[in-house]
């Protein structure tokens, strides 16, 4: 969920999505130190300014006490479809066979990835993030698709708000998986975003 790019001549470069995104700014937040530079693809931890239908199903849920359907836990073909539907704005066409594999993968674990969902979103962690937010102090880049159904792109001007200078980029036609959905846009950014870093800590040093 996170990934850490280390440089000869820099701290790390922290990099989260969705869950792992609130790792990461949670991270940045408590070790800016650690850290020269911070980008957050629709992260969780944040409080929606507006639900998702993600949030709505939640809510529906945890009101009926019914946590063995958690939508981004799929036990079965159809709940893997369905929670693709859910994740991407874009349609991928995925076979049968296919979705019966993902769905083979994921069983084994899925006891633990249930654990762990629930514990970051229990009322004492899920805004984590947003609770950290003000500490940020690394160059932060944001990136968001606009047709998330799991955490609202409203989130992006949450964070913009409260992080001084960062960048922010909503992607069209695009849902919660950006990096699936949107590989090359999301990959361009990345790599601009860390060379404006770089020559800015290159600029430091020759002053």
């Amino acid at each position: 969920l996170v990934q850490t790019l280390n440089h000869p001549q820099c701290p790390e470069k922290d990099q989260g999505t969705s869950m792992g995104g609130n790792v990461a700014g949670v991270y940045a937040a408590q070790y800016p130190a650690d850290i020269c530079s911070l980008t957050l693809v629709c992260p969780a931890g944040l409080p929606p300014a507006k639900d998702s239908k993600f949030v709505k199903q939640l809510q529906e849920l945890i009101e009926s006490e019914d946590l063995d359907r958690i939508p981004l836990i799929p036990s079965t073909p159809e709940e893997m479809a369905e929670m693709l539907k859910l994740c991407s704005y874009v349609r991928f066409k995925v076979p049968q066979q296919i979705l019966q594999g993902l769905v083979d993968v994921r069983i084994p674990h899925n006891d633990f990835y249930r654990k762990l969902f629930l514990e970051v979103a229990d009322e004492k962690s899920r805004t984590c993030l947003y609770e950290n937010m003000s500490k940020i102090k690394a160059p932060t880049q944001i990136i968001w698709g606009k047709q998330d159904q799991v955490l609202d792109v409203s989130g992006a001007d949450i964070l913009a708000k409260s992080i001084p200078d960062c960048q922010v980029h909503i992607l069209e036609n695009c849902g919660h998986t950006v990096v699936v959905e949107r590989p090359r846009k999301t990959a361009k950014l990345l790599q601009e975003f860390l060379a404006t870093v770089q020559n800015a800590e290159n600029n430091k040093k020759l002053a």
